[in-house]
């Protein structure tokens, strides 16, 4: 099938948090997200939290960016805020009693309210049917100019953009409002580009487009319907994330696989120009207990994954200095990535060429790309180190060119 049309960029990634957030997608027009993450369980809210904050820029179906934010602005909601998520065009917040909310574009039903009206102002309640309630998002990264949610008896939704089918449903239909998907006891999604990831009843499926063998079944071959990712050994599949034409699925035993697109490295293998329709597992010096997958389109796309102790490793594209080696190039084999002077890392994200991560205190710090005020600091200086950019975070989501965090009350933005 056709691609989706990109922005050309020189680096473009998407995260996962694998305790709190998650991964990126990538687009029709002119895709730069490509991530999407995975949740293992619906975070604890922070007590008293209720307000977000954003920065960056929205981009879909419309050419061009949208809604730039040079430095993070708070978006007000009608009450407790529980989880984030972003897509490339959107940004979504579930809010304590079950409702989502969210705001951005909406060229292809991706607000999920009925409409294709944009909502740049304020945010727009999703319309699911009657008596559904979310449990969780899928918290960094969405396909493309869509959403993905699990209820609270453990059934997909999804809406939005499904021109990869990504949703599973043996079509290629776009949806205006939630559709419930073809799985139960759902504990695990995310999705980028054209395609998803799904975690049900303790197997994981995939579908959608499958150009570089992103659906990991060992074909090259598109699939509607769900199709089952193979050789991730008997361990727990404890997070899924997903970027651009690349997945992956960090494990309970601490190994991470990666797949799909590998032309900079992505698959960490040494072996960049191969792609892989199957799962490689990722060579790290100890068990991986946080992962954070990104890319945009082609020659993009990069992973960060923390091990045990706290270093924090970095593969993939590095043409915007998104790993912080002091150099563009690119990484087929995982590198130390240097963090400033005390700093250590709880969460990660990445989307566009640009990476965050949080300190244990909620500390911010963003390097990278900076074309569309991805990082946050009031300019467009791409940013060769880490630099600390917003506080109290509790969570933080990224996909594309736009971040979103959750912040204590006492952080909240009034």
């Amino acid at each position: 099938m056709a691609r989706k049309p990109a922005h050309i960029a020189l680096g473009v990634v998407a995260v996962v948090v694998m305790t709190v957030a998650g991964a990126c997608s990538s687009g029709r027009p002119v895709p730069q997200n490509s991530v999407a993450a995975s949740v293992q369980t619906p975070p604890v809210p922070a007590p008293g939290t209720s307000s977000v904050e954003h920065w960056g820029v929205f981009f879909g179906d419309v050419n061009g960016f949208w809604d730039r934010q040079e430095t993070p602005v708070a978006v007000t909601l009608p009450g407790a805020v529980v989880q984030i998520g972003t897509s490339n065009s959107d940004e979504y917040a579930l809010l304590a009693d079950g409702s989502v909310y969210g705001w951005g574009m909406n060229t292809q039903g991706q607000l999920g309210n009925g409409t294709d009206v944009n909502s740049f102002e304020g945010p727009v309640r999703v319309h699911f049917p009657a008596g559904v309630k979310i449990a969780f998002l899928a918290t960094d990264a969405m396909p493309y100019d869509s959403a993905l949610a699990v209820d609270t008896t453990g059934h997909a939704w999804a809406w939005g953009d499904n021109s990869g089918g990504e949703f599973c449903l043996g079509n290629q239909k776009d949806y205006f409002t939630p559709v419930e998907l073809p799985f139960s006891d759902v504990t695990l999604l995310a999705g980028a580009d054209a395609h998803a990831l799904y975690e049900a009843s303790g197997t994981a499926y995939s579908c959608g487009d499958n150009v570089n063998g992103d659906l990991g079944d060992g074909k090259m071959a598109a699939s509607f319907t769900p199709v089952k990712i193979v050789g991730l050994g008997k361990s727990r599949v404890t997070a899924l994330v997903s970027a651009f034409d690349n997945s992956g699925a960090l494990l309970a035993n601490g190994d991470y696989y990666d797949w799909g697109y590998n032309a900079d490295g992505q698959l960490g293998d040494g072996q960049a120009g191969k792609p892989s329709d199957i799962p490689v597992r990722v060579q790290l010096p100890g068990p991986v207990t946080q992962v954070a997958q990104g890319g945009s389109i082609w020659h993009n796309g990069q992973t960060l994954a923390l091990v045990q102790g706290g270093t924090l490793y970095g593969w993939g594209a590095d043409w915007s200095y998104q790993l912080a080696q002091g150099k563009r190039g690119r990484q087929p084999v995982p590198v130390p990535i240097i963090l400033p002077q005390g700093v250590r890392f709880t969460m990660l994200a990445t989307g566009s060429g640009t990476c965050y991560g949080v300190t244990p205190s909620g500390n911010v710090y963003a390097w990278g790309a900076n074309y569309a005020a991805q990082v946050g600091d009031n300019s467009l200086t791409l940013k060769q180190e880490p630099e600390e950019v917003a506080v109290g975070a509790v969570q933080i989501s990224s996909t594309a060119n736009n971040v979103l965090i959750r912040l204590r009350a006492a952080n909240a933005s009034t």
